[in-house]
């Protein structure tokens, strides 16, 4: 299994390189999907989406449990798109009952031994996990949008440490950076 980081600012590209790439794989592929449909905007949002992905894709919607839904589809696809880490940090503080660290450091580690210990469909089996880079702004002014940016960045390290390779995509232009 490979794989492949792919992060940058919103609306940059991000999700549609993923995909693009995701899509030429042969075989049948999946999207994990980590928004929550909390409002009507983000419902519509959500199914425009998955229409537009096709009958080749299939949907998991998982808030928080991200390592899990790895986990248990690791020998069904030949193409798995995780979209994305930084809603799924979200999630997961809205819903902390510890230290969110922990969970990321826990996340890292599923990560690396399903990597480690997986054999997706096909021998060009790829995962592309998706997030945000937000430390490239300016410093938040409150205590917890700086939380956000400290986690996040340390999500993004851990992840990326882990990749076989790594795009920032930018005004959607992917650049390789590992």
């Amino acid at each position: 299994m490979k794989i492949v980081f792919v992060t940058g600012g919103a609306r940059s590209g991000k999700s549609a390189f993923a995909l693009r790439e995701a899509s030429g794989t042969t075989g049948q592929k999946a999207y994990i999907a980590t928004a929550q449909a909390l409002d009507r905007e983000m419902q519509e949002r959500i199914e425009k989406h998955k229409r537009e992905r096709g009958a080749e894709w299939d949907t998991y919607e998982e808030p928080r449990d991200i390592a899990t839904v790895l986990s248990d589809i690791k020998d069904r696809y030949s193409a798995v798109v995780l979209d994305c880490l930084t809603l799924w940090l979200s999630n997961v503080l809205s819903a902390a009952g510890g230290p969110v660290e922990d969970t990321i450091l826990e996340f890292a580690g599923e990560l690396s031994r399903l990597k480690k210990g997986a054999v997706y469909r096909g021998d060009g089996a790829r995962v592309f996990i998706v997030s945000n880079e937000v430390g490239m702004g300016i410093v938040p002014e409150n205590e917890t949008a700086r939380r956000f940016r400290d986690l996040a960045g340390l999500l993004n390290q851990r992840v990326a440490g882990i990749a076989d390779e790594v795009y920032l995509v930018t005004a959607g232009i992917p650049l390789r950076i590992k």
